[in-house]
């Protein structure tokens, strides 16, 4: 597999990464109603990313990838699984609520990955990283007292939830390094495909959306897996705190797009959102100072 070794040529590479990722709350904008049609949505882009990924992991390592199927074993059945409520409930999250509300809570991730760590897998919270995120708690406190409606009190939760799923997936990899992550990943794509199959079937829904819609499912898909791709590439060159800081371009360029007017959408955060964000923007760059101790190389493979 190709690899970075050189911090100056990975780092635009992940930054790019995040690039591709921070267009999909804008991709979902573009969607003609969306909130109707989430377990289409969730078939066309999970399909997309388990074709992708299987491609992706065919040309790199031949025909016999798909023999680590069989090596992912429970961990990768539960992080894939964990990854599949993730894609799920951020559909529902981002249709509920405002891109910026969505996008925090994903941004809390790695504190959700840290208590997780703690709770299953014993690893230990140093004093620095409970202050942290005691500072991006308080600031998910105050972007919560600020969607009391119900429907954006409703995406609010799905965002937490869709972050914590993401967090299920990141634990499972520590818990069994060897677990092959590119095909974890794809297997999250079968989760997501099979039961919004089952979904729909169940309920008697229109199996597809109109193809305008679809083309949209599936380009949401496709930046998730180049997204993926860049990420792996570069990440084994840099360390985890500036791999934390850079993940942010994510976060950041999904709030920029849907408001910037030129797109079209002008979606402006709420105050309380912009408040509770910069405790938690603020949590993440003390998270990433104290990570600079820490050497530690993260890669997706």
């Amino acid at each position: 597999m190709f690899e970075l070794r050189n911090p100056r040529v990975a780092i635009p590479v992940v930054l790019f990464a995040g690039l591709l990722w921070s267009f999909g709350p804008l991709v979902v904008r573009y969607m003609d109603n969306p909130q109707l049609v989430p377990w289409q949505y969730i078939f066309g882009r999970g399909l997309t990313i388990f074709i992708l990924l299987n491609l992706y992991l065919f040309f790199e390592e031949g025909k016999n990838f798909y023999k680590n199927y069989f090596k992912i074993g429970l961990s990768g059945v539960i992080g894939g699984s964990g990854l599949g409520i993730a894609m799920i409930t951020f559909i529902y999250s981002i249709t509920n609520t405002s891109a910026a509300v969505t996008l925090l809570c994903l941004a809390a991730m790695p504190f959700f990955t840290a208590l997780l760590a703690f709770l299953f897998l014993k690893e230990k919270i140093s004093l620095s990283v409970w202050v942290s995120i005691l500072i991006a708690s308080f600031g998910i406190i105050i972007m919560a007292l600020g969607n009391t409606d119900e429907k954006s009190l409703t995406g609010f939760v799905f965002g937490l939830t869709s972050s914590l799923g993401f967090s299920v997936f990141s634990v499972t990899l520590r818990w069994r390094k060897e677990t092959p992550k590119f095909t974890t990943v794809a297997f999250s794509g079968l989760f997501c495909f099979i039961f919004a199959t089952a979904v729909i079937f169940s309920n008697d829904l229109d199996f597809f959306s109109t193809s305008y819609n679809g083309v949209l499912f599936s380009l949401h898909g496709t930046l998730v897996c180049f997204g993926l791709i860049l990420y792996s590439i570069g990440s084994k060159a840099i360390p985890a705190a500036e791999l934390t800081l850079l993940s942010l371009t994510e976060v950041v360029g999904g709030i920029f797009w849907v408001w910037v007017p030129i797109f079209g959408i002008n979606e402006v955060p709420s105050t309380s959102t912009i408040i509770g964000g910069f405790f938690l923007f603020l949590s993440l760059f003390y998270y990433s100072m104290i990570m600079r101790w820490n050497k530690r190389y993260i890669a997706l493979n």
